[in-house]
C-alpha cells in the first residue's frame, strides 16, 4: 500500500511538472518569404504525397508552378496570387469538415505553416527554381562589428550572424587544436604525431593553408568524404541481414572515392 502512495505522489508530480513546462515559442514569420526557404519544404512535407511528382490527385501539383497555378474546373484556382482567400489551397488547409481539410489523411499544417502560405500568397506567390537550377552569385560582405575578426569572406557572415545574437566569438584555438579539428574534417583521422610536431614547428603565415592543401591531396580525402554520400546509399559490401552474398558494388564506391579526390 505504501508504495502505491508512492507511486501516485511521483505520478502526481511528474503532471505538475510536465504541466509547468511552457511550449517553446514558434519560429517567427520572415517578413519576406521565400519560396525554396519558406515554402517548399511545407509543400514537400504535407502536400507532395497527394498532389506532388507520383499522384496529382484533381490534376493539382505543387511540385511545378504551371499546374499548381493553372486553372481547375469551375474556374477555380489551387493559388491566385494576391489573393489567398480566392486560393483554394488555403479554403482546404483551413477547412475543418471531414473529409475536406487538407492533408486528407495527415496531420493538418500547423498555425504557422498555414500562416506562411497565406503569407505568401498575399506577396504575389513568387515561385523559385530549385537551389540546384538556381546559378551561385557572390554575396555582398556582411557588415560587422570587428573589420579586423574576419580572416575571409565566409567570416564575415559568421561574425554579423554573431552581432544578430549578441554573441562574441569564441577565443584562438591553440594549433595542436586547429590540427586535430582539420584533420578530423577532411580526413575522419587524427593527426600523426610527426605532423603535429611539424605544424607547431612550422612558423611560417600560411602553415594552415599548406595543412589544407596537404589533406585535400591525401587518398584518406576522398575516402572522408565519400563515406557520407554511400551511407545515404545505405551502401553495403554484401546482400544483407538473410541473403549476405557478396555483391560488387565496390566498382562504384571506388568510383565515388575517386570524384572526390580528382575533384570531378
Amino acid at each position: 500500500m505504501e508504495t502505491r502512495v508512492y507511486s501516485k505522489a511521483a505520478v502526481a508530480g511528474l503532471v505538475l511538472a510536465i504541466s509547468g513546462i511552457q511550449a517553446a515559442p514558434e519560429e517567427a514569420i520572415p517578413a519576406r518569404i521565400e519560396f525554396n526557404r519558406d515554402v517548399r519544404p511545407i509543400l514537400s512535407d504535407k502536400c507532395y504525397t497527394c498532389h506532388g511528382p507520383g499522384k496529382q490527385m484533381g490534376t493539382i501539383r505543387f511540385d511545378r508552378e504551371e499546374v499548381a497555378k493553372h486553372e481547375l474546373s469551375g474556374g477555380r484556382h489551387a493559388i491566385v496570387p494576391g489573393d489567398p482567400g480566392k486560393s483554394l489551397m488555403v479554403q482546404r488547409i483551413t477547412a475543418t469538415g471531414p473529409g475536406v481539410r487538407m492533408p486528407l489523411n495527415g496531420e493538418p499544417l500547423s498555425e504557422r505553416e498555414v500562416a506562411v502560405i497565406k503569407k505568401w500568397i498575399e506577396q504575389g506567390a513568387v515561385w523559385q527554381k530549385h537551389w540546384s537550377f538556381i546559378p551561385p552569385l557572390r554575396p555582398e560582405l556582411a557588415k560587422v562589428s570587428d573589420a579586423k575578426w574576419p580572416r575571409n569572406g565566409i567570416d564575415n557572415f559568421v561574425l554579423a550572424r554573431l552581432d544578430r545574437e549578441g554573441l562574441k566569438p569564441a577565443p584562438q584555438a591553440d594549433r595542436a587544436t586547429l590540427l586535430r579539428r582539420v584533420s578530423f574534417d577532411l580526413t575522419g583521422l587524427p593527426p600523426a604525431p610527426a605532423e603535429l610536431d611539424a605544424f607547431i614547428a612550422d612558423k611560417s603565415a600560411n602553415t594552415y593553408e599548406k595543412v589544407v592543401d596537404r589533406l585535400l591531396a591525401s587518398p584518406r580525402y576522398g575516402e572522408r568524404m565519400a563515406f557520407t554520400w554511400l551511407e545515404a546509399a545505405r551502401y553495403a559490401d554484401t546482400s544483407g541481414y538473410q541473403s549476405d552474398g557478396e555483391r560488387f558494388m565496390w566498382r562504384w564506391r571506388d568510383w565515388v572515392i575517386n570524384a572526390f579526390n580528382q575533384n570531378l
